[in-house]
């Protein structure tokens, strides 16, 4: 980071959850591999008109709601610091809804970081709305917290794993993900599967597949070499699969301690906030997933 970089910080969302506490411990190790602050952020909306029944909040229930919002704060700052002690960590209570909140904290963060689900989650439920939500609309990376939960403050081995297409928005992503891997010394596994490429069931008894795989390891080590020469120090394992790209993913997230992935893929249709890639794997994936835009929602561009 150069000496006139701005410290944007790491944003986690705060509701008090399991979930999200496992979330802010992962954001802590990040801002601090980063050196920047972890900004917590509670976004709180008050109930509109008068509360039925009593519900035994007193007179004044907002006092009282307000201080069940410090303390998720504190017990969230509480176990960013068991992380990492000598974070800079700042607490912010916000009125609002974490889905409007959340996203216009994303346009000053260097990231921001949720739990798969909050406080208002069903049993069953894969990921929260909160977390799609701001997936959707953040102008910078967006992580989502999944998986069990490893020794954040122990190296670990495990790869990032990116998934690589070849579009604009997966440009950003493998941008991130070198700089994730680099961060972490930790190798990173670029999987780029074709299978979504082939429309008409009919025609592959006449394709050459050797020449198809050969011009598909092609795309993707084009798309790596500038990315390489950056970061000579991550070590690449390139993964060229004629799988659907979302199986092939959350396959590898199993084995992986990150999963990047851009927001919308090769086949996204136009206005298409989050593409069924992302989605999938926001759902579905083994490890913790990050969710980039293209350059302009986060300011990467390809290497020089």
């Amino acid at each position: 980071m150069g000496e006139n970089a701005i410290r944007r910080a790491v944003v986690a969302g705060v509701d008090g959850s399991e979930c999200s506490l496992q979330a802010v411990r992962w954001a802590a190790a990040e801002a601090a591999r980063r050196l920047v602050p972890l900004r917590l952020v509670a976004a709180h909306a008050w109930p509109s008109g008068g509360l039925i029944g009593d519900p035994g909040l007193g007179v004044d229930h907002r006092a009282v709601m307000r201080d069940v919002v410090l303390g998720h704060l504190a017990a969230a700052a509480g176990a960013a610091r068991q992380v990492a002690s000598g974070l800079e960590v700042e607490q912010a209570e916000v009125a609002g809804y974490p889905e409007s909140i959340l996203p216009a904290e994303s346009a000053h963060a260097e990231m921001v970081v949720l739990g798969s689900r909050g406080l208002g989650g069903f049993t069953g439920l894969l990921i929260g709305s909160v977390a799609v939500a701001v997936t959707a609309h953040a102008a910078c990376p967006v992580v989502v917290v999944r998986g069990p939960e490893p020794d954040l403050t122990a190296p670990r081995a495990e790869p990032v794993v990116v998934g690589v297409d070849g579009s604009p928005v997966s440009e950003a992503a493998v941008a991130f993900a070198f700089e994730e891997a680099s961060l972490r010394r930790v190798p990173l596994v670029a999987v780029h599967a074709w299978r979504d490429r082939l429309l008409d069931a009919a025609v592959a008894p006449l394709l050459d597949w050797d020449a198809i795989e050969s011009d598909e390891r092609q795309v993707l080590a084009e798309r790596l070499a500038g990315w390489s020469e950056k970061y000579p120090d991550v070590a690449v394992r390139r993964l060229v699969a004629y799988d659907r790209p979302a199986r092939a993913l959350v396959e590898e997230s199993g084995r992986a301690q990150l999963v990047v992935v851009g927001s919308r893929g090769r086949g996204g249709l136009h206005g298409m906030l989050l593409g069924s890639v992302s989605q999938a794997l926001l759902h579905h994936a083994h490890c913790p997933v990050a969710v980039v835009r293209p350059s302009g929602g986060d300011g990467r561009r390809a290497p020089a």
